[in-house]
């Protein structure tokens, strides 16, 4: 395999956004409960993570509930809710050893208050880690993050609205924007996903479900990436 880490290196390719769509279509295909796939999809992004360790990836960014699925069925969404929960229980002894840095972006406040305090200590015990920063998008949606940060700046009285007042104001003020954006499942949009952040990021889109994902699956999108020129309006 082409050595990917040197690719990573040289197109300076810090941040990784990815969209995880596919784990119901993945079950359904196999005639099995969308729970199961939700959990296959744990395993694709343990296999990320790991991935972007070896490659050098510094920031993983994935969608893993949007404002819009309070729409799915109860059952579902509180699924998911106790999923994330325990995931995060069970594997966050895992991820610190490995340096892993854990945070947050969304609104966690419309969270259950166990939930909240299972996130907050995933941040505060990985906080000082220097390995893979993951940051897990829970209930968030794109514009609902720009209108609490509009709130945000009208409250503290800034006067001045560049570019940079909104950036520092975003639930991802922390975090460089990504260079590449992948898209599972083969869907053609991007789903209210990091709008502003993703002004001048690379789309891949793959046909494989999030279950599939898997390292080589990420080194393939690194190397089409590399065939890219980013021309940044240039």
């Amino acid at each position: 395999m082409e050595d990917i880490k040197k690719i990573v290196e040289e197109c300076d390719l810090k941040h990784v956004a990815v969209i995880m769509d596919g784990n119901r279509r993945w079950a359904k295909e196999r005639n099995l409960p969308s729970a199961v796939g939700h959990k296959k999809g744990v395993d694709a992004l343990k296999a990320a993570m790991r991935a972007c360790d070896d490659f050098g990836i510094k920031y993983l960014t994935v969608y893993a509930f949007s404002t819009e699925n309070w729409n799915r069925k109860p059952e579902e969404v509180n699924f998911l809710m106790d999923l994330l929960g325990q995931t995060l229980k069970n594997e966050l002894k895992e991820m610190h050893e490995n340096n892993v840095v854990i945070s947050f972006i969304g609104d966690t406040t419309k969270l259950s208050d166990k939930l909240q305090a299972i996130l907050k200590n995933a941040v505060e015990t990985t906080k000082n880690n220097t390995g893979v920063n993951l940051q897990i998008a829970f209930n968030y949606g794109s514009r609902d993050e720009i209108v609490h940060a509009v709130k945000e700046i009208m409250a503290s009285g800034e006067t001045e609205i560049t570019e940079e007042t909104i950036s520092k104001h975003l639930y991802t003020k922390n975090i460089p924007d990504p260079d590449l954006l992948i898209r599972t499942g083969g869907e053609m949009r991007v789903s209210n996903y990091l709008l502003w952040q993703i002004a001048y990021s690379e789309f891949i889109v793959i046909e494989k479900f999030w279950p599939e994902f898997d390292k080589n699956t990420l080194a393939e999108c690194v190397k089409e990436y590399k065939k890219r020129n980013r021309r940044w309006g240039k």
